[in-house]
């Protein structure tokens, strides 16, 4: 075991709602994580699905799996706008029930799809600044991020962070966080 792990979750355990809670609870069933790419939706995701004993959705997986295909394959296929459709067409239809759903960065240029993620879910924003990002990004395509031509990831983060922030319900700064921290914050924000 990772040293200082049993610790931490049982820290973890602690922040934990009674299944009665949840019941009660004001939010939604599921969490549907939106971010940049790197800022660690699907690692906060598996240990945040694993602390509320919940399922894990990643929506690029599901992609990946209706398509047949890998997040960059569909894009060199059918261009950014095409698999902003596909992604779009993929996360309206998710159904999930106690879940937490990571979407892939591009997830907040589908109205359709968002509209549906915030009736299934309450939606949080893992947020991180620009520098953060760029050094978490060292292959962007093999990544499968959505750059139109001529745009700099800068001018991405600067078009996404207004989506991402329109769209959360509640939002997270990661800054400083490692990922533990995160779903720490996560689920102290969410049982609010």
């Amino acid at each position: 075991m990772i040293p200082g792990c049993k610790e931490w979750l049982a820290g973890i355990r602690r922040l934990e709602i009674s299944e009665e809670q949840r019941r009660d609870h004001k939010m939604k069933d599921n969490i549907v994580l939106i971010g940049m790419p790197g800022a660690g939706k699907s690692t906060a995701g598996v240990i945040l699905a694993k602390v509320l004993g919940y399922q894990f959705v990643d929506a690029d997986l599901v992609i990946q799996e209706e398509e047949g295909k890998r997040l960059h394959e569909i894009i060199e296929e059918v261009g950014t706008d095409g698999f902003i459709e596909v992604e779009n067409r993929v996360n309206a239809s998710l159904t999930a029930e106690h879940s937490v759903i990571a979407t892939g960065g591009s997830v907040v240029y589908g109205t359709e799809a968002m509209e549906h993620l915030k009736a299934i879910g309450t939606v949080i924003y893992l947020k991180l600044p620009y520098e953060v990002v760029r050094k978490r990004l060292s292959d962007i395509k093999g990544r499968g991020v959505v750059l139109k031509d001529g745009q700099t990831l800068k001018d991405l983060y600067e078009e996404r962070v207004l989506l991402y922030e329109k769209y959360a319900d509640i939002i997270v700064d990661e800054l400083g966080r490692n990922v533990e921290q995160t779903v720490e914050e996560i689920v102290r924000l969410w049982n609010v």
